[in-house]
């Protein structure tokens, strides 16, 4: 079959399952939502987070042994560093711990979560076809753009977030299969939820008067963005350096988390119900609430997901924005209370897009994903001017996305299609040249001219001939000058001209910390030595020769 129209296929159905996926999730947590809600009245309750977080860590520790956390950078990393090969239980266990997270009051969203499980049923459906490495990338981005779609019924976002966060690379092979992954998530949501916007709202009415505030905001939401980044990056740090048992630790967040809960129930669950109240402008909270509900988000979140809970930040930078917006909106109106601007409801659309392009850094993710989810399209200009800055402030005060920090602060962020991606698929032991005549270290030079005249080697493994350990290495170009004089061919043995300062490598090392090694040395081949054994000799020809092979393997159309 064609690979564009096996592609097509594969990754409609990769769309379709994904869609379930994220639908079932949804229905899923909407039913516990409602039935728990009678209850988040009692004193008691604040231990229900707790629960839902015991239950979410040990789920993921002791029966599917997968880290808390929220999928979204393990899939990146998978797609980084392994053409996107991801488990197949990865498909539906985030689902579950998520759900037990989110649907007893975790403050977090579902969508990470169905982007993991998206993403694992494309690459599985990869696995099944015995697709390449190529083609498994593309696939895990049909099963993120479904997901994205079915859960948000946003399949433009969809293929944005894919392409814009997942994949990091706009190809136009990849853009079609997953674009109809992402109407086949969407559709499949439509079908089965009828909803033509997950948030409804009157027509807002912006305009010259807002461009002012708007950028405004987009700085506001911008430092929010950072404070929010950091926030969740500097729990997770102090998590884990406690004395605490995981399951300790999800008991301990989650009682925190209900706590704040108890005061501020806008930090329970996804929010999807407040934001849809803040852009209503049915939002009853005063300014100092809001305000301080703000960071009240912030830290739930932070503590959920750092403490063992399971679940996406999509939601909570959903309600951290509106949040933002309206804060915004009424200090504009604290301060000129004649201002014209547009209602408070606008201003929580801005918000919104400000958090999600501050945080992810994705600023086409956040413009498509607001207007799909609100349908808030005469808002188009001021979205774009409020992502631009947003995720531009927040880019220039913190390099890199909450996504992207930790894999690049572990050296495992690798973007398709760059030299660091394309070294890491190559493995040392591919490389190493084997076919080497090794000497011993007590033989005299006369026997060793008789070697060289036969062989079109120039380096030559000195090795103890009782033990086979690597001694040393002789180098053609550094024995001229006891080549040219035949005196002393009886009177020098090998171990007295060998070089024991070469430096040498392991089957263990990383490629490119092997290149840095060989740049830095000036060095044209490196000596592989695994426990004392000398193994075979790796050149920048052949890694340049292999280099050049998977490059076009990796980009080439087919």
């Amino acid at each position: 079959m064609d690979d564009r129209l096996l592609l097509i296929i594969a990754g409609s159905i990769a769309g379709i399952c994904s869609g379930l996926a994220a639908v079932a999730l949804r229905l899923a947590l909407e039913s516990v939502t409602e039935w728990l809600h009678p209850f988040r009245q009692f004193w008691w309750a604040f231990l229900l987070p707790a629960m839902g977080a015991l239950l979410s860590t040990i789920y993921l520790e002791k029966i599917t042994r997968e880290g808390a956390g929220h999928g979204v950078p393990e899939v990146i990393y998978a797609v980084s560093k392994h053409g996107g090969l991801l488990r197949l239980r990865s498909s539906y266990s985030r689902l579950i711990s998520s759900f037990l997270t989110i649907g007893s009051g975790g403050s977090a969203g579902p969508e990470a979560p169905v982007v993991m499980s998206g993403s694992a049923i494309g690459s599985n459906i990869a696995k099944l076809l015995r697709l390449n490495d190529r083609q498994r990338t593309t696939l895990v981005g049909c099963g993120t753009a479904g997901a994205i779609a079915g859960i948000f019924n946003a399949p433009l976002a969809g293929l944005v977030f894919s392409i814009e966060v997942v994949l990091g690379k706009w190809e136009f092979s990849n853009i079609i299969p997953i674009a109809i992954a992402a109407v086949a998530g969407a559709e499949v949501s439509r079908a089965i939820i009828h909803e033509q916007v997950l948030f409804n709202h009157l027509p807002f009415n912006m305009g010259t008067a807002d461009i002012l505030p708007g950028i405004c905001l987009a700085l506001f939401a911008g430092l929010i963005s950072v404070f929010f980044t950091k926030t969740l990056n500097t729990s997770g740090k102090f998590a884990k350096k406690n004395r605490f048992s995981f399951w300790m630790r999800a008991i301990i967040g989650g009682s925190f988390v209900g706590c704040i809960g108890l005061f501020f129930p806008v930090v329970l669950g996804e929010g999807y119900h407040f934001i849809q109240s803040m852009i209503s402008g049915t939002f009853t909270m005063g300014i100092f609430l809001t305000f301080v509900a703000v960071f009240a988000k912030i830290f739930a979140t932070a503590i959920t997901l750092g403490w063992g809970g399971s679940g996406g930040i999509f939601a909570p930078c959903l309600l951290i924005g509106s949040l933002t917006g309206i804060v915004f909106h009424k200090i504009v109106f604290l301060l000129f209370d004649n201002a014209a601007c547009a209602s408070e409801g606008a201003y929580a659309l801005l918000g919104m897009t400000g958090l999600i392009s501050g945080v992810m850094q994705a600023p086409l993710t956040g413009i498509f994903l607001v207007l799909e989810i609100t349908g808030g399209y005469e808002t188009i200009l001021p979205l774009i001017v409020v992502s631009a800055i947003s995720s531009t402030m927040s880019h220039y005060i913190e390099p890199a996305s909450f996504y992207f920090k930790e894999l690049i602060r572990r050296g495992q962020f690798l973007r398709p299609g760059t030299d660091a991606r394309i070294l890491s698929d190559l493995n040392i032991s591919e490389l190493v040249s084997t076919e080497f005549t090794n000497v011993s270290e007590h033989m005299i030079f006369r026997e060793f001219i008789e070697i060289i005249k036969t062989s079109d080697q120039f380096f030559f493994p000195v090795i103890d001939e009782n033990t086979g350990a690597y001694k040393g290495m002789i180098e053609i170009r550094n024995i001229r000058r006891y080549v040219l004089n035949p005196g002393i061919y009886d009177m020098v043995f090998l171990n007295q001209i060998m070089d024991t300062g070469v430096l040498t490598a392991s089957l263990e090392n990383d490629l490119q910390d092997v290149l840095e090694m060989m740049e830095t040395n000036n060095m044209e081949s490196i000596p592989v030595v695994e426990h004392d054994t000398f193994i075979g000799m790796i050149s920048k020809t052949r890694i340049l020769d292999l280099y050049r092979r998977e490059l076009i393997m990796q980009t080439s159309v087919r």
